[in-house]
Order: structure tokens, then sequence, then C-alpha cells
């Protein structure tokens, strides 16, 4: 060191750091309380450097390899010391490194390897100068005390953050860094602990939360009063107080994630999930992977055996963690997998993150969407794996995740085709057992054209459905669809294996390779023999319904209610109504059954006077009927509570 550096000068911070700086501090950190992650990861990328040059160094350990970073909050002086035992800065870096902020200590090392073409330390890539500016954030001054191995003199740099810095050369006995905060007011107040970095639980929850798969432990001293104690171990009235320094690891250091999985345990994996994820039940599946190539990540992720109380509600948060090289960047991160993955818990570490990304840089992130790409693949893979090896387990995921699925089959056109076959159904086939579409089809019957559904709230309300009645007595499975959602996801899929879906109350059964010509030929013959009666029924009930038939599909109801295909279901009108979307309505068509004595009444009715009231009456209640079988209300209850009366009364008579 020359002697000119001996003496203390003062220098100005270039333009550009300081438009950097106050870009950081405003906008890209919203959360002060991350200074600590970046000290300490500058500290950790300082261990690493000299920890990869002991390498071929051993000279530059100086005779101590215990690497550590040790931290120290004094409430008497406000500050807070975090300190290493890494590689140091000399005096030219320390100027090039934090006095130019957009010089990069880690990095320019990294360039040196490349350059030597030397197999690079992927852990070595950082950016040390960006996060060290994060500590003006908290503190009204920063000192910095550094030295490298093989120099006689450590250096000292000092900034009010005011544009201008300190620098001198410093007497300093142990290589590393060690920098001071003398922390503003607002952050070491005792009215708002979790705001106060001075006190001794909020440095050890930024650690867990933070830094705590840092591979190097952070330490930190703590004071506890004691006093003697009797034999019973109770303390003694008047005894002196004396303090106790005890030296506590605040961090892990070892992240599950790292480890190769054929070493670690099952349970090892399920306590990690319940302390990260604050869940009291063990995960239904594990998902452990690591890639290289394009990007390189590991990924520790977990499909809760449970769904959490608020899980469909339209504010949940996902539940995947990020973290750069061990680090944490960001907790529940939206952009990585699609909404129907979100019941996913876990982490992804990967160095191509930086440490201090945006979200809304993240969005744009093509690191971020190929890994996301990747981790779907493997997360449907794992589902197909389990629904094809472990049925059981299957089954208890679909009843608590299986809503996700089929709302991303709705409304994520691009994942039809991938969560098609995870698909369970409840179907006729078997009250207790669930269907996926490839054992339907496998059942299917020949020549069957189309596979059926079926909606309703509960099985015994689908089953009670006059429109199955055809389809029981042919012995054709239909799907019970039981979900709101469930008839959007048929919608949206339109076919499956080129067979199409066919709802049993919408349009025609297009059973006409399954009838026989006669039952066809029955029907139109019926419906051309009564076309009269068939137009007075529709002309008394007007804009209520769009047409009425004479109905193929029913055995022992004397009526039901269609709509045409042209249009919304029923079912679905009744879930938009619930949603205050009125204005959708479905094209009503009133089915009759010709086989049935209520139609014969109608006939009767209808030859006697088809101007008459009761033949009337007779038109409104079969409508009614037919819609409080699909479970909509009569439009006026009182009109048709009337006619049930005058009904009962010509009986009587």
């Amino acid at each position: 060191m020359t002697e000119q550096a001996i003496t203390k000068e003062t220098r100005e911070f270039q333009a550009e750091t300081k438009q950097l700086l106050d870009l950081m501090v405003h906008s890209i950190y919203t959360n002060r309380e991350i200074f600590l992650r970046e000290l300490i990861s500058n500290a950790s990328d300082a261990i690493d450097k000299i920890r990869f040059e002991s390498l071929t160094n051993q000279d530059l350990l100086e005779n101590n390899c215990d690497f550590e970073i040790f931290l120290v909050p004094d409430e008497s002086s406000h500050t807070l010391t975090i300190s290493d035992n890494g590689i140091g800065m000399t005096y030219e870096e320390v100027i090039e490194n934090i006095g130019t902020i957009a010089k990069s200590g880690t990095k320019a090392f990294f360039e040196k390897l490349k350059d030597n073409e030397t197999a690079p330390d992927h852990e070595l890539i950082g950016q040390f100068g960006v996060g060290f500016y994060s500590a003006f954030m908290v503190a009204d001054k920063v000192t910095l005390i550094t030295r490298t191995p093989g120099q006689e003199k450590g250096i000292r740099w000092e900034s009010t953050g005011d544009g201008t810095y300190t620098i001198e050369e410093i007497d300093k006995p142990q290589r590393g860094t060690t920098i001071v905060l003398d922390l503003k007011e607002e952050f070491r107040s005792t009215d708002r602990p979790e705001q106060n970095f001075l006190h001794n639980s909020t440095i050890q929850d930024l650690i867990k939360k933070y830094s705590d798969y840092i591979r190097y432990p952070i330490k930190m001293n703590f004071i506890r009063e004691e006093q003697e104690r009797d034999a019973e171990g109770k303390v003694i009235e008047g005894s002196p107080v004396t303090k106790v320094s005890e030296v506590r690891t605040l961090n892990s250091m070892t992240p599950l994630w790292t480890k190769n999985k054929t070493t670690i345990t099952n349970e090892e994996y399920y306590d990690f999930y319940k302390n990260l994820f604050h869940d009291w039940e063990e995960p239904l599946e594990i998902i452990h992977t690591k890639a290289e190539g394009a990007v390189e990540y590991t990924a520790l992720l977990f499909i809760p055996s449970h769904a959490p109380y608020d899980f469909y509600d339209r504010e949940a948060t996902s539940g995947i963690r990020l973290y750069s090289k061990q680090i944490f960047i960001m907790d529940n991160c939206k952009d990585l997998l699609p909404e129907y993955l979100r019941f996913i818990r876990g982490l992804v570490d990967s160095p191509d993150f930086s440490l201090n990304i945006s979200r809304e840089l993240l969005q744009h992130s093509n690191q971020l969407k190929l890994i996301g790409k990747n981790l779907e693949k493997n997360i449907l893979k794992t589902l197909s794996s389990l629904l094809t090896k472990d049925r059981p387990k299957y089954e208890k995921f679909w009843k608590e995740f299986g809503r996700a699925i089929k709302i991303g089959v709705y409304s994520d056109f691009q994942s039809r085709d991938k969560l098609k076959d995870l698909l369970l159904f409840s179907s006729s086939h078997a009250v207790e057992e669930l269907t996926t579409l490839d054992d339907y089809l496998k059942r299917m019957k020949d020549n069957q054209k189309a596979i059926y559904y079926a909606t309703g709230k509960d099985h015994a309300s689908v089953e009670r459905l006059p429109q199955l009645e055809l389809l029981k007595e042919k012995g054709i499975e239909v799907l019970y669809l039981f979900d709101q959602v469930d008839e959007f996801a048929i919608d949206a899929l339109r076919e499956y294996k080129e067979k199409k879906f066919q709802s049993v109350s919408r349009g025609d059964l297009n059973l006409d390779d399954i009838d026989t010509p006669e039952t066809k030929k029955d029907t139109d013959a019926i419906a051309k023999e009564n076309e009269a009666l068939i137009k007075a029924v529709k002309d008394h009930l007007g804009s209520k319904i769009a047409d009425v038939k004479i109905s193929n599909r029913l055995k022992s109801s004397a009526v039901c209610l269609v709509s045409d295909t042209s249009g919304i279901s029923l079912s679905m009108e009744q879930i938009l109504a619930e949603m205050n979307k009125t204005m959708f309505k479905a094209k009503r068509i009133l089915e009759l059954n010709p086989d049935h004595e209520v139609f014969a009444a109608l006939k009767d009715l209808y030859a006697a006077s088809p101007d008459s009231e009761a033949f009337q009456d007779y038109c409104d209640l079969l409508y009614v009927q037919a819609m409080l079988i699909e479970g909509l209300p009569p439009e006026d209850p009182i009109g048709f509570a009337d006619k049930i009366s005058r009904l009962m009364a010509r009986t009587r008579s």
C-alpha cells in the first residue's frame, strides 16, 4: 500500500451510484428488513471465495478455517454489527466495489475464473455492491472494516449516505469484513419489537426466514442473567446476579433440498414441510427434483393432504418460495406454476434468480417460465402415476383438490389436453366408485356415439332425474356431475377421444344406432298425431318455453324439461343466476311422455275444450312440475298453489 493511502481521504460516489441507490431504496426494496439478508449473503459469498481460492493456496486461510458469520446487536451504541472471516477486500477493491455500485466484486471474480478457463463454482455468483447499499435503508451511518489475506493493513470505509464516503488504512488483525450499522431510531424502537433490529428475537426470526439455509453458521452472542440456586433448583433470593454469555448458531445451514434425495428420510421431509408451511399433517406426496442445462434449479414440492379452508377464495395465495443459492428471495410466487396447480407448496432454488429481482421483473423472466413448465410436467407426471399406481391416494387428492384441476380444464385452454385424463367422476356404473373418462370409454356399448352425463346436487337427486329413464333401461352408463364447475369443464372439453359429451337434459339423446327403428318411428307418429295438442300447449305457455315435444327419453315420468343445444343448460342457468348473471337463460323445451296417464288426461281436456281453465291449468302444472324436478322454483308459487287446489276440488267432484 502506498504512503498516500494511509491518510484518511473523502471521496464522492459516482453519479450512477447515487441514482441506483435511490432507485433501490425507493423502488426495488419495499421490505426494509431484507437488508440483513443482503449483508449475510455478501458475507457468505466472501467466505465462498476464500474457500475456493484456498483449495490451491492454503496460506490464504491464515490458520483460520472455521468459517462463520457473526452478529453483534448493541443496544447501548444502537449498532448492529455483521462480521465474516471471508476473502475481505483491498483498498482498491473497496473503492471499485463499494464506491462504484455498478461494479460487483464477486461478479468480477467469476469473470476472472472464466478467463482462466477454470470451472467456476456457481455458488460464487452474486451482486455485492447492490446488496451492500440496502444497509442505508435502516442505518444513518454504515462503517465497513475489511482486510484481505496477506495484507498488513485493513481498510475502514464509512458513509452516511450523503453522497460521500471516507476511506483509510487501519490495523485489523483478522481477515474478512465487518460492517457496523448505526441504526435509525425507527429501527431500534422498543415500542415495535418486530422492527427493532437490535432485538434478539427479531434477528432470530429474520435469520430463520431469509438465511436459514446459508451454508456457514450464523452466530450471535446471547447474554442472560443468572442467580445462585438451591439444591432443588430454586433461585436463592438476594444472591448476586451474574451475566453469562452464550454463543448460539441461528441457522440450520444445510438445506434439505440440497441433499441427495436417496439420503433423506420421509420423516425429514415431513418435519421440513410441517415447519416451513405450518401444517400439522404430513404431505400427501413429495416431489424432489434437480435440473441442469438451459436453467439450473432444485425444487422441493409438496402436495398437502388437505386443502386450506380458504383455498378457493380468490385472494388466497400460492405457496411457492423462491431461493437463490439457498438465500430466500420471495414468498408466494404466483408466476411460477399455472393457477390450477396453486395447491402445490414448496420451494425452488436457482442460481439464475437475482437476489434483487422484483415481482414485476419475475413476470417477464424466461428462466422462471422455463422452470415453471418443467415443474408443471413433473407435477402432472406425479399425479398421473398416483392415479395409475395408487388409486386410493389419488382419490384422496381428488377429494381435496380435484376442483382446482376441473377449473384448470375450464379456464386454461392450453392445459385442457394435459388434464383430461386426470378427471374423476361419479357415474351410474357404481355408486361408491369414481371413474376416469378412459374407464368410461372402455365400458361403452357398441355403436354408442356419446359420453352421457347428468347434473344434480347429489347422487340421490341425479338418480331420480326422469331424463335418465331411457338410458337406464338400455344399460347406458351416465356420468354424474355434482360440482358447479363440472359442466363448465365438460363443455370446455367438448369431446374425449373423438366421443362427444352429451347431457341427458340437453337436446336429443342421439340413440339412433342403439334404438330400434320402430322406437323412432313411433315417436314421430305420435308427435304428428298430436300436432294440434302440442301447439296448444306451446301457445299457452308462450315465452316460458322454446318448444314442446313428444319425448323418447321418458318411461315412467309424465314430463321433463330439457334445454336446446344452441344455448346454455338449465343447470348452468341456475349457477349463473347464483352469480347474479341473470341475463343468461336456457332455451327450455318441455317434453311430454305420451305413454303416461296424465298425457291421456291432457288429450281429453283438449278434445273437450282447448280454451277451458282445466286444460290451461294442466299445461301450467306440467310445466311447473318439470321445473321442480330440475330444482327450479315456480315463477308464481301462489298461482301454482291455486291450480293445485282447483285440481283437487275437480277430482272430488
